[in-house]
């Protein structure tokens, strides 16, 4: 039986940056050790929330798509907009429905707690095809709504 099952992202000489980047996002988060060769970055080992990823450096033939995503779970609309922000910021951009692209083109999903549940309702699943950053208050009133 395996011990455990760790991401690895394949990067293009910039693990070591992109995993200080994703450690300062979120809490409970670090670098857990640097193997070099020479000079050069081979992986870095890095816990975000206490989840184990590795980085490694990999080079340019390969790059990160839409196929695989992070759901970042937030408790409220501050939270949505603080990780939204600083996830789409230098270089990232905003996607549909909550999912988003950091600078490294890694893709995240920034969304509420609940909103599976949600987004049963007609009105509140049609207003969260139509945003980029979810807006929590905005699928709520959609809900009810429709309900009405």
């Amino acid at each position: 039986m395996p011990r455990s099952i760790t991401p690895n992202l394949w990067f293009d000489g910039n693990a070591e940056e992109a995993a200080e980047y994703y450690c300062s996002l979120f809490p409970d988060s670090r670098i857990v050790s640097v193997v070099r060769g020479g000079e050069q970055v081979l992986t870095v080992e890095f816990e975000l929330m206490g989840q184990p990823y590795l980085g490694l450096n990999g080079g340019p033939t390969f790059r990160f798509t839409e196929a695989v995503s992070f759901v970042v779970t937030c408790e409220d609309q501050a939270e949505i907009d603080g990780y939204w922000d600083r996830l789409t910021a230098d270089g990232g951009e905003p996607g549909r429905c909550g999912w988003c692209k950091d600078r490294y083109g890694l893709s995240w999903q920034v969304v509420p707690a609940g909103l599976g549940a949600l987004v049963t309702d007609d009105g509140a699943r049609k207003a969260l095809f139509g945003m980029d950053k979810i807006d929590i208050a905005a699928l709520r009133a959609a809900a009810e709504g429709a309900a009405v």
